[in-house]
């Protein structure tokens, strides 16, 4: 990928996906700021937001990426939707001297000792090549979350060795408007259906959640400033808590729910899934301790987390619900959740009596 001369001045984007929340906003941002946006992506599932140019076609077909190559050039291009290494390889190939810079939406996950362990930029990812699949036998045996983490580290040395310049993004959990995997609106919906809600203590437990309109500015600024390297998006750490964000919860849906925070170690011990069975929750000490001095340094800046949700709130309300499959993985059902409580009261029962 290399230079390329334009007469137009206006900076010109190409983004891969486009059409859901993070890609999304970035479209709608780079168009507010008077770029040219063009959008590439099969349009089965989202469409970009109208003003960019969408050129529909499949990342992982040589000749699709090819009629993009030929359809312009472009300041930087925007990845947010690569999964496997060999995926971008096609792309830097496709676009040598088409695009000036690559930036690849990783994520923390990509550091092989998060959540465990506190993480910055200089900690170790985990090992993993450009080549690597999920079909790759160096994989097999892992878990979920090591194959994740193991493929987008690929995923990033893929981008570094194609691309003569390349910026890599490493957010944490993303919130606000738009968001569709199901972490904010299963919370603002168990708020909304009330009674007693269980939650695993303590209260005061700090949470790094960043908003997706946090994100875009500072990629978008990135591009504009041509700066390159890799930098942890996450919100400082002491930001908000775990508490807040129940709190905030509750005054948005009337305050129908009574919180009842309970033992983590409790919870764990009656098999109760971290991360997804109650959203956001995890014990391992690194998971809300993320580094993100780096970004902050260099013009991050962080909104106040109410206004996240309560935007969000808002346009969950005036765009009614974003349908997808991994909503269904989270939450308990209030069947399970009833049992719990229930449990729960007769542990502090025999405590006390």
């Amino acid at each position: 990928m290399g230079n390329h001369r334009r007469p137009n001045p206006a900076m010109r984007l190409l983004v891969l996906g486009g059409g859901w929340f993070l890609g999304k906003r970035l479209i709608d941002d780079a168009l507010a700021r008077g770029w040219e946006v063009t959008a590439f992506s099969r349009g089965q599932s989202g469409r970009p937001p109208a003003g960019a140019l969408h050129i529909r076609g499949d990342r992982r077909n040589p000749e699709g990426l090819r009629h993009l190559a030929e359809s312009g050039s472009w300041d930087a291009l925007i990845d947010t939707s690569a999964y496997e290494p060999p995926d971008i390889a096609l792309v830097t190939d496709a676009l040598a001297r088409r695009v000036d810079q690559y930036v690849l939406v990783s994520t923390v996950s990509a550091y092989r000792d998060w959540p465990a362990s506190v993480v910055n930029e200089s900690s170790p990812l985990w090992p993993s090549s450009p080549s690597l699949t999920e079909a790759s036998p160096e994989l097999a045996g892992m878990s979920i979350g090591e194959r994740y983490g193991t493929l987008k580290s690929g995923c990033e040395a893929a981008a570094v060795q194609g691309a003569e310049r390349s910026l890599i993004v490493r957010p944490g959990v993303i919130l606000g408007p738009g968001e569709y995997v199901g972490r904010g609106l299963k919370l603002v919906q168990r708020a909304e259906r009330g009674g007693r809600w269980l939650l695993p203590g303590p209260s005061d437990e700090p949470i790094q959640p960043i908003d997706v309109r946090d994100v875009s500015t500072f990629i978008l600024d990135a591009i504009e400033t041509k700066r390159d390297g890799a930098f942890n998006l996450v919100a400082p750490v002491g930001h908000a808590t775990y508490g807040e964000l129940i709190d905030t919860c509750l005054e948005l849906t009337g305050r129908r729910a009574q919180p009842v925070w309970v033992d983590p170690q409790w919870l764990d011990e009656q098999g109760v899934r971290q991360w997804t069975a109650v959203p956001l929750w995890r014990t391992a000490r690194g998971t809300w301790q993320v580094d993100g001095r780096r970004a902050a340094e260099t013009g991050l800046v962080c909104r106040p987390f109410g206004d996240t949700m309560r935007d969000f709130k808002e346009a969950l309300d005036r765009e009614g619900l974003i349908d997808h499959p991994r909503q269904s993985q989270l939450g308990l059902p209030p069947e399970r959740e009833a049992e719990l409580l229930a449990a729960w009261d007769a542990a502090q029962a025999s405590r006390t009596g």
